[in-house]
């Protein structure tokens, strides 16, 4: 049976982690006493500098493992002006800036999450062998947000692809409204990991918000009950039958419930529940 690492999206807005931390301590450090992984979803808004990448790592201890969203501009979800020149250029300073952190040991695979409107079709399916070539030197992960791709005419083309070209599957607990949300498939597609992302099921702003509503303010708004916990717990140890390392993350933060439900199911799978990490025990203690 596989090991199960469960982490969140990001570190910086999970405000019941961190409420007796200084202000001016690095809020990195203490996620890490809690977690062992985090999704890295900056990256998918601007390639990182160089000075981040090796500030994230030395601040994390060994063993800790980064999940680096793929650049909106490398999945299709770019708006406006791209600032890169080429595709050719955009991909090169996305390998750059992540190889350190595979040198380092702390990359876990980068994880390619395709739009909603990203459909199975001809085209789609040849942009993605094309982006596996120029990730080749990462480990990647793979999401779909459309469900034409599990569809019973192309589920199992879909699921032999991923484990044929090395991606890792990328299984999603999301609403389930129509084509624009894909189902559990809980299959892993290769043997040493398996990315499970719950994103919540607030059907009503899976879409689109209400009128005056900020879209990433209400779409991920939803806290996991203990029944719904202990269903999605069951469904990740089978997966633990077919991966080494399945790694959990919560992304339902939009009311602040990622944290609080991780922790939770951490308890459920009898998995240690830390806390702050050793270097910053010391900022907890009264000064004499």
């Amino acid at each position: 049976m596989g090991r199960i690492d469960v982490g969140l999206t990001g570190w910086g807005d999970h405000d019941s982690l961190y409420e007796d931390l200084p202000s001016k301590a690095s809020k990195l450090e203490a996620y890490a006493g809690h977690f062992p992984a985090v999704e890295l979803d900056s990256s998918f808004y601007a390639v990182p500098p160089a000075k981040n990448i090796q500030k994230w790592i030395s601040e994390t201890p060994v063993g800790f493992q980064f999940i680096p969203k793929a650049y909106q501009g490398m999945t299709g979800h770019q708006r406006g002006k791209n600032p890169f020149d080429s595709r050719e250029e955009m991909l090169e300073a996305f390998r750059l800036a992540f190889k350190p952190m595979l040198e380092a040991g702390k990359l876990a695979y980068v994880l390619c999450q395709f739009p909603p409107w990203f459909d199975c079709t001809q085209k789609h399916v040849q942009y993605i062998k094309w982006l596996r070539e120029e990730l080749r030197l990462f480990p990647a992960a793979l999401e779909f947000r459309h469900a034409s791709w599990y569809e019973e005419a192309y589920k199992e083309k879909t699921l032999d692809y991923m484990k044929q070209d090395n991606w890792i599957h990328s299984v999603c607990d999301e609403p389930q409204i129509g084509e624009r949300s894909i189902p559990w498939v809980g299959e892993a597609t290769q043997e040493d990991h398996t990315l499970v992302r719950l994103h919540g099921r607030n059907k009503a702003a899976w879409q689109k918000p209400a009128p005056g509503q900020k879209w990433r303010e209400v779409r991920y708004l939803y806290d996991y009950n203990e029944e719904e916990l202990h269903d999605i717990l069951e469904k990740i140890q089978e997966l633990t039958n077919q991966s080494r390392t399945v790694t959990v993350v919560f992304n339902n933060n939009s009311g602040g419930h990622a944290a609080g439900n991780a922790k939770r199911l951490q308890k459920m799978a009898g998995l240690p529940v830390k806390g702050p990490a050793p270097k910053q025990l010391g900022l907890f203690d009264n000064e004499d």
